[in-house]
């Protein structure tokens, strides 16, 4: 199969940076696939102005992927039927999750291609025994078939560790046009920065922070680097997060006004550092670090059921439930920080879609 390429007004897009929410899995109560509300998540995130998708990763639950559940290719069509049904007069990124050894994963990008994805969203998690060569061959065989979005994992969510070689190697392999950077490290985080920036290809790859608990500074900093006697630099344009899954019209708002400090010589920078702090204290609420991130799912989806986006917070893993402590927590950051949520807009959005039935 010939490989896919990807097209101009999504790479442009890709690398000016963009807001990229993480799509969650909308249930029932008997945890079948809510059809209504999946459909529905997909239009609150175009209309909250973001600039993509990701579907099928982390935040859409790992289990759809399972042959009893079967949902993989279903949630990845639905999404894209709304895309296309939105008719959109603006570029929109579509990215899928892939995961797995080297047949499912390359198996998923076929799918990904079916329903018009531009890019997939190469998960090197599950994978601890490999070496870091066969990972790298893995990659370079998904990315014969699709565009790829890299992906640095953290350890305690089924990731692991790599060495800034590989980050290197990987950083030069054709058809890598983004990594989402992952690893909850700073050090780990550098690694792949100066990797990509010691790379002949570092103009063609956009780095999109995936630090959850680092959003605000990740897209403030500047890296800079002396590469064989020249000064490199580059920056996170923007940010794929299971994060921006919630509020996701103040994380635009966000982006933008990041992007004006940049341009305007960092203006306002300690008043967004602040607000950086802010939101990492929420997300602290809301992925349950304080439990090794077991109840970050349902955290997602009890903000999203809160806001009348899902019914309620089920996944399809039954004893994947808040933590003790946990909904107290998001209580505390709902009250504190009223200013970083988009309520009144999804209420409006809900009204409007109600109005238009």
């Amino acid at each position: 199969m010939k490989t896919s390429a990807l097209q101009a007004p999504i790479k442009a897009l890709l690398h000016q940076g963009t807001v990229i929410p993480a799509h969650p899995l909308a249930l029932d109560q008997n945890r079948k696939l809510d059809e209504r509300q999946q459909r529905g998540l997909t239009r609150y995130y175009m209309a909250s102005g973001a600039g993509g998708v990701a579907v099928g990763v982390h935040t859409t639950q790992f289990e759809i992927r399972d042959p009893k559940i079967n949902l993989y290719e279903p949630v990845l069509k639905l999404a894209a039927e709304e895309i296309a049904d939105a008719g959109l007069k603006r570029p929109f990124i579509k990215v899928a999750g892939i995961v797995g050894p080297t047949q499912q994963a390359l198996a998923e990008a076929e799918i990904a291609l079916t329903h018009g994805y531009d890019l997939g969203l190469l998960s090197m998690g599950g994978l601890k025994d490999w070496t870091e060569k066969q990972v790298l061959d893995r990659v370079k065989a998904v990315a014969d078939i699709i565009p790829v979005f890299g992906f640095y994992l953290q350890p305690s969510v089924g990731g692991r560790i790599f060495s800034y070689d590989f980050w290197k190697e990987f950083a030069d392999i054709p058809n890598i046009h983004a990594i989402k950077v992952a690893s909850f490290n700073r050090y780990q985080t550098l690694d792949v920065v100066r990797a990509v920036c010691a790379s002949s290809r570092r103009d063609e790859i956009a780095l999109y922070t995936g630090n959850d608990d680092n959003i605000v500074a990740d897209l403030l900093t500047t890296y800079r680097f002396t590469i064989d006697g020249k000064k490199i630099e580059k920056t996170f344009v923007g940010g794929l997060l299971g994060h921006w899954a919630i509020w996701t019209k103040k994380a635009v708002e966000l982006l933008d006004e990041i992007k004006h400090c940049k341009k305007n010589g960092y203006t306002r920078m300690e008043e967004l550092l602040t607000r950086g702090i802010e939101i990492t204290d929420v997300n602290a609420a809301m992925f349950d670090p304080a439990h090794d991130f077991h109840g970050c799912i349902p955290g997602i989806h009890e903000i999203l059921r809160r806001q009348g986006l899902l019914t309620g917070r089920w996944c399809l893993n039954p004893a994947e439930e808040l933590s003790p402590g946990q909904l107290e927590e998001i209580d505390r950051v709902y009250a504190m920080y009223p200013h970083l949520n988009d309520d009144a807009f999804v209420k409006e959005h809900i009204t409007q879609e109600a109005r238009a039935l």
